[in-house]
């Protein structure tokens, strides 16, 4: 997975925006103006995502390209190192993962009317 890729993943999703609130090196990913992704733009290419605390703990024990979040609460984000041997269906998964949690979080007004947007595209 490259950049272009990752981004295009983001984006995918629905109702998400993407944003440079930390400076023009930081790519943010947010659903209802919440978080989700964010990513460097120089360097090596990771991705800091939102994730369950007691999986963000099994993730970093399983897979060595996986860190407690860099700048980030890291009791709930990880930084997921991505090579080109990094498994693309795992970091879709992830990214999938904090999605969800992040409209999980979110008010029933601000959920219902993501519903309705995601409805009204079908």
């Amino acid at each position: 997975m490259n950049i272009e890729e990752l981004r295009a993943y983001c984006l995918c999703k629905s109702s998400t925006t993407e944003s440079f609130p930390f400076g023009e090196d930081t790519l943010v990913f947010k659903v209802m103006d919440k978080m989700f992704a964010l990513t460097g733009l120089k360097g090596d290419l990771s991705v800091n995502l939102k994730c369950e605390p007691e999986k963000a703990l099994e993730l970093r024990e399983l897979y060595p390209f996986v860190h407690p979040g860099f700048h980030m609460n890291k009791k709930h984000w990880n930084t997921i190192d991505i090579f080109a041997s990094t498994d693309d269906l795992l970091v879709k998964q992830w990214i999938d993962d904090s999605y969800k949690l992040v409209v999980q979080s979110l008010s029933k007004k601000l959920q219902a009317e993501l519903q309705n947007k995601i409805e009204s595209k079908y």
